[in-house]
């Protein structure tokens, strides 16, 4: 059984026999592929179900599997009331207390929160390598219209000398500002786009390894905002320039 995600990713389809590698777990005699048919392909009944598991028989692997026979993991246990999960699971842990196999009853998203945290404050790592790379161009942008400002000081005069107003020479540096940052952010996107279509570098490490369209959409719009960002300053400097002080600095 495939979640839709993850049979609209592979074109999985109802009936197929799809091959598996496992990165842990090996068949007696040592083999890493794990042959599965689909009989079915699940939907969430809500939106923000997950849609990206695969689920197989447990008796099927057990009898296969070169280690671990009659172990599991973990369960997944379904309650009425959610409300009475911390009591339900103070039970549960009672029960086993003191025995061959202690357990550690917990929500859902409580232990894959500290799956998570494992290696690390995930979410603070990404945020934090972000928002310094944003900054870093953002200042680079900045500096690299600022300079090309400077450097056509006297083409912004004979603008205005022609009738350009104020306005519309800021508009033109934030256009000129924009679709640097428009064909930066492309080429950056593309690229990625390109490495999630070429496979998983991972080898399984992630459980998904692909570049949503959503997410492009809002690539585009960070650097949009990047290039109005980076641009502003410049550009006010340009409306703000008086034709006869430009002119007599060239």
């Amino acid at each position: 059984m495939v979640g839709r995600q993850t049979a609209n990713r592979f074109g999985f389809k109802v009936g197929d026999r799809v091959p598996i590698q496992a990165t842990i777990w090996r068949k007696q005699g040592g083999a890493t592929n794990w042959e599965f048919n689909i009989c079915g392909i699940y939907d969430g009944d809500k939106k923000g179900v997950d849609t990206t598991s695969l689920f197989f028989s447990y008796e099927y692997f057990d009898e296969a599997r070169q280690f671990g026979q009659g172990q599991v993991g973990w369960y997944v246990i379904r309650i009425n009331d959610p409300a009475k999960a911390p009591e339900i699971a103070e039970r549960i842990d009672a029960t086993f207390a003191n025995s061959f196999a202690e357990t550690k009853t917990t929500t859902e998203k409580a232990f894959l929160q500290a799956f998570a945290n494992q290696i690390g404050d995930i979410g603070l790592i990404i945020r934090g390598i972000v928002t310094a790379v944003f900054f870093t161009i953002l200042l680079v942008a900045a500096n690299t219209m600022a300079q090309s400002v400077r450097e056509r000081t006297s083409e912004l005069a004979v603008l205005k000398t022609l009738g350009f107003s104020d306005g519309l020479v800021l508009t033109l540096v934030l256009l000129e500002s924009c679709a640097i940052a428009i064909f930066g952010g492309a080429i950056g996107l593309g690229l990625a786009w390109l490495l999630t279509q070429g496979g998983d570098p991972t080898n399984g490490m992630l459980p998904a390894f692909y570049l949503p369209a959503a997410d492009l959409g809002r690539g585009a719009l960070i650097a949009l905002g990047l290039g109005v960002v980076a641009g502003i300053m410049p550009g006010m400097q340009a409306m703000r320039l008086r034709i006869v002080d430009a002119l007599r600095r060239t």
